[in-house]
């Protein structure tokens, strides 16, 4: 079965793991987002419908990864003057990243939890894997894990029609952004499920579960579990760092990108994909030293109603470690005005495809209401690889 693909800087790997997955013979349709690259089973940036089945690896380790994207109401005239460096409010944000929320793989509040209503599920009940993974999730709610996971401060450049969608002027607004999943608990549920799934139908990591078997239903309800869990997740952070901050919200944008749907009869897997179906409105990041664009879908067909999540690796972890500087970084932020709090080598810009011309290869799958503009940016500095 053939796919489609947008964009034309896409390695070699990325195109043979989406044509073996379209082999598959529950694959009905595929795409390859111009953000993808290599990953374990699908590539990251692709997407795949199936016929009643779902694959855990096709979703992803972590589960229901998303961002979260709250514009803050200020009574300043001038909000780059919140987030000048050095600044008395640009110092009180820096605070609020880095005591609102926590990084590292296994990291959690240790006594200083969170309490959400997602801890009330009886989803959580089902079974004895999920009974087991709930204290874990009442521990790292709030929590933002490793790798390319991040919060961050920022700028919004809103346009009439994302003004027009919270009520508020034309203009600019301090922001807080957010990238981040299921943490301990997702990651746990994928390599159960996909355990099973070679077991139940063998293909490697592209081993699906069938939905008309009990493993398939007890995984795909411990996927939406996730997903909420992810977006409860992300709402504890931000409640947390914007209460340490001193700011309300004024409106909120968010989007999961490793997931499965039931659209149109068949499952579509999107493993670091937006969803991109008409109307629908999602968060593109690139890196940490250019924008993140606020997008509607467009709903088109040929890529099964979604877009890139992000701008896409170009170098994998190991040869950033080997090629890129430390200092030439540092000195490239400080050039484009970001205080960088911490981070990893491996997430440099100069890790990332460019996130403009990522954009260019699918002006037919979403249209830009906003930018964001990252200005103090926190990451795991521990050099662990993600949980993604």
């Amino acid at each position: 079965m053939k796919y489609t693909t947008f964009g034309n800087d896409i390695d070699e790997g990325s195109h043979d793991q989406i044509a073996a997955a379209c082999d598959l013979p529950i694959a009905r349709a595929g795409a390859l987002m111009p953000d993808a690259h290599l990953g374990y089973g699908l590539p990251i940036g692709g997407v795949l419908a199936t016929e009643n089945a779902v694959i855990p690896y096709g979703v992803g380790v972590d589960i229901a990864c998303r961002m979260r994207l709250t514009l803050v109401a200020t009574d300043s005239a001038d909000v780059e003057s919140w987030l000048e460096v050095p600044g008395l409010q640009s110092v009180s944000l820096a605070n609020a990243l880095r005591e609102g929320t926590r990084f590292g793989i296994g990291c959690n509040w240790a006594g200083e939890e969170h309490d959400h209503e997602v801890l009330e599920s009886p989803v959580w009940g089902m079974t004895d894997h999920l009974k087991e993974l709930k204290d874990t999730a009442w521990r790292q709610l709030g929590t933002s894990g490793s790798g390319n996971h991040f919060v961050e401060w920022g700028v919004v450049h809103a346009s009439q029609e994302l003004a027009e969608a919270f009520g508020i002027t034309v203009g600019k607004y301090i922001a807080l952004l957010s990238h981040s999943g299921s943490r301990g608990p997702g990651a746990k549920t994928c390599n159960k499920y996909t355990k099973h799934a070679k077991w139940q139908n063998p293909a490697g990591e592209l081993s699906w579960l069938d939905m008309d078997t009990d493993l398939g239903r007890e995984y795909w309800a411990a996927m939406q579990l996730m997903g909420e869990f992810a977006a409860a997740n992300h709402e504890c952070i931000h409640k947390k760092v914007l209460k340490l901050a001193g700011l309300e919200s004024c409106g909120v944008i968010e989007n999961h990108h490793n997931f499965a749907w039931k659209e149109d009869g068949l499952i579509v897997h999107r493993k670091g994909a937006t969803p991109a179906q008409k109307g629908v409105s999602g968060i593109i990041p690139g890196s940490m030293a250019s924008p993140a664009y606020i997008v509607v879908g467009k709903g088109n067909e040929a890529s099964l109603n979604s877009a890139s999540h992000g701008a896409g690796r170009r170098m994998s972890r190991k040869q950033c470690k080997k090629t890129l500087d430390w200092d030439e970084a540092r000195a490239d932020l400080n050039e484009k005005g970001i205080w960088l709090l911490d981070a990893g080598l491996d997430e440099m810009m100069g890790a990332y495809k460019n996130i403009d011309a990522v954009m260019s290869h699918q002006r037919d799958l979403v249209d830009t209401i906003g930018e964001f503009h990252p200005k103090i940016v926190l990451m795991c500095g521990d050099g662990s690889r993600p949980e993604d």
